[in-house]
């Protein structure tokens, strides 16, 4: 597409709020044309949000092929784009009542249902059977690259390594100590050396996390992938039941608080997958004039 002119519409939504200006925004380009990594990486890095999405359809009406991009590089998976994207394709649809849909991402395909009820929409992601990566026993260099203590975790919670798609180091705290962490150097080798891309801190007594990107710069507000870790991992060490809801807590400390949805299934033996949804509000439209070069 280099050199042509072509308008690049997108929806701007916010994900795991119902009001706008809430939760985590997201940029959606639907039936976005055919354009290369760099320029998806250059038009994520322009509109400035956590993460942006690109979808393309298929020979079928609910089925879309997506592409998800952060400041930095592709992602293979996240939530709060597929639940953002899918709550966008519902919205074009015009119609009420709750639909189903499957994203074909690079890493895997996941069904996501949406749904419109009183006005606002919704929409809940499968991110299919978790994969449990192996726990931690030095937990000093953890804890000390949060500038914490060691003394500040979860004595009775493992440091484990969980995926859904994305490999999060799930890094269990005292209550009280969300609120006092921080990333001061880049831990990308540091999480690397325990099987991990993104580390999530987790408060059981509050269901609260944080996370950041792993230079510390940026704050996520709301990371459905991270909660899907999270969802796997409670149902694993028995803090909740199969089949059993939650909401889970992020955000208040970047000013956009956040409501996760989190839904394991199975039993701690054999977690079968792991549903993560929430609330989705229109914030409004753009276009951008040209792609990149």
């Amino acid at each position: 597409m280099k050199g042509q002119s072509v308008d690049l519409a997108y929806c701007h939504v916010d994900v795991f709020s119902r009001v706008p200006f809430g939760g985590n925004s997201l940029p959606v380009f639907l039936d976005a044309p055919d354009l290369t990594e760099e320029q998806m990486q250059r038009i994520t890095q322009e509109l400035r949000h956590f993460e942006a999405v690109f979808t393309q359809p298929t020979g079928r009406p609910d089925t879309v092929r997506a592409r998800i991009f952060d400041l930095f590089q592709e992602l293979p998976f996240a939530g709060h784009p597929i639940i953002g994207a899918a709550v966008a394709l519902h919205i074009r649809s015009e119609s009420a009542g709750s639909h189903h849909w499957r994203f074909e991402l690079r890493s895997k395909t996941v069904t996501v249902s949406t749904e419109m009820r009183d006005g606002h929409y919704s929409g809940w992601l499968d991110q299919g059977r978790p994969e449990f990566l192996g726990t931690v026993d030095d937990v000093g260099p953890i804890a000390h690259a949060f500038n914490l203590a060691p003394s500040d975790l979860d004595a009775d919670l493992p440091l484990e390594a969980v995926s859904t798609g994305l490999r999060y180091l799930i890094v269990p705290v005292r209550a009280g100590v969300l609120v006092r962490a921080r990333i001061s150097h880049d831990i990308t080798e540091l999480l690397r050396g325990v099987n991990a891309q993104f580390a999530v801190l987790f408060d059981e007594s509050g269901l609260e996390v944080r996370h950041w990107n792993n230079d510390g710069v940026v704050e996520d507000v709301a990371t459905g992938s991270a909660a899907g870790t999270i969802g796997a991992y409670r149902l694993r060490h028995g803090l909740v039941g199969g089949g059993e809801q939650f909401t889970l807590n992020q955000g208040q400390y970047a000013g956009r608080s956040s409501h996760l949805h989190v839904r394991p299934e199975g039993s701690r033996n054999d977690v079968e997958t792991v549903n993560v949804g929430g609330d989705v509000a229109i914030v409004g439209h753009g276009v951008i004039g040209r792609p990149p070069s």
